[in-house]
């Protein structure tokens, strides 16, 4: 039994030897090296560019607003009476002076034929005294209060016209008689509403702008009206308001459109187009535009070193495919493929975009 356990212990201490010497006898094999001892840097991320071209743009502002007569006022009753006439009505076209309504006579006709009985009776008088002094007969100072006399008498003449002439409403302006608030028969006083009357030609387009683009609207410039039954028309800025409405802090713009025919009416909605002062501008594709990591609207760009830099831009007129933006110098290379793929600093290599 014991001579059992002798033999394993010496199995078990030779098995050990024999492992421990086929490990030694082993030869280390040297470590691979590494294909090159430098890193190789990757190449340059493409970017296509164009070159910005910079050119005057006149700036289109397109606002929203209204038709509205040129002249709306309204013919009165200069003196009291009884209508006897009504001469128009709504829609009638008049010319300024014509007889709109006639007023009862009132006895007025009689004043002025009984003024010019006086001053006739006057003129003899004066005439007959007259010849006394060139012959001697009468005192020349006598003559000047028969003048006097006269002058009187003409002044009254002249006053019982201008009352008679009261009694006839004229139109006070050329347009179209929108209200007649009377009727044949009606008695009126001093001051009351006969018709009132629009000039329609011109027409005027009516918008409000704001105050921080005041200063780009001139009178006297080029604007484009579109009503809303899509007749388009040409005007020109004829007023701009020099205070500032309360309520929406906006000033008044008046565009004066031509209406020969009467055709554009008071109250239509209208898109008015005014062109505002030219600026500096380079057109450039929507898909250009990004945003700074500060928020801001503007293109990358790559400069004369291959870096990335970012210019931001200021919108001045928006078309379907392209926009014309301010702020971009002349010459600088736009990248307008792959801006989003890369950030301010970073090395590229700009390729020339191609033109479609």
């Amino acid at each position: 039994m014991i001579w059992s356990r002798i033999i394993a212990v010496l199995l078990v201490v030779g098995a050990v030897g024999w492992i421990a010497s086929g490990q030694s006898g082993k030869k280390e094999e040297p470590a691979p090296q590494s294909a090159s001892s430098e890193a190789v840097a990757p190449a340059p991320f493409k970017v296509s560019v164009q070159e910005a071209i910079v050119e005057q743009r006149s700036r289109k502002l397109t606002l929203s607003g209204r038709t509205e007569a040129d002249v709306r006022t309204t013919a009165v009753a200069r003196t009291s009476g009884t209508l006897t006439a009504v001469n128009v009505r709504r829609g009638s076209a008049v010319a300024v002076g014509d007889v709109i309504a006639v007023l009862s006579d009132e006895a007025r006709e009689s004043n002025v034929l009984q003024a010019q009985a006086r001053v006739e009776q006057r003129m003899k008088e004066f005439d007959a005294k007259r010849l006394l002094v060139e012959s001697g007969n009468l005192a020349k100072l006598s003559l000047s209060q028969f003048e006097a006399d006269l002058k009187g008498a003409q002044a009254q003449l002249a006053q019982a016209e201008a009352e008679r002439d009261r009694g006839v409403v004229l139109a006070p302006v050329a347009g179209i008689v929108n209200e007649v608030p009377v009727t044949l028969g009606q008695s009126l006083l001093p001051g009351a509403p006969v018709a009132e009357v629009m000039s329609l030609d011109p027409m005027l387009a009516v918008v409000e702008i704001s105050e921080r683009r005041l200063s780009g609207v001139k009178v006297g410039e080029k604007a484009d009206v579109r009503l809303v039954s899509g007749e388009e028309v040409s005007g020109t800025v004829r007023f701009i308001s020099n205070r500032a409405s309360p309520q929406t802090r906006t000033y008044r713009v008046d565009v004066s459109i031509p209406n020969p025919n009467n055709t554009i009416v008071d109250g239509v909605t209208a898109e008015v187009s005014l062109y505002l002062a030219p600026v500096a501008a380079t057109k450039v594709a929507r898909s250009a535009l990004t945003f700074s990591a500060e928020g801001r609207l503007g293109v990358r760009a790559v400069g004369a070193d291959g870096k990335v830099g970012f210019v931001p831009v200021g919108l001045v007129e928006d078309q379907t495919e392209y926009l014309y933006v301010s702020g971009i110098p002349e010459g600088t290379r736009i990248i307008v493929e792959g801006q989003d793929f890369v950030k301010e600093g970073q090395t590229v290599e700009a390729v020339p975009a191609k033109i479609s």
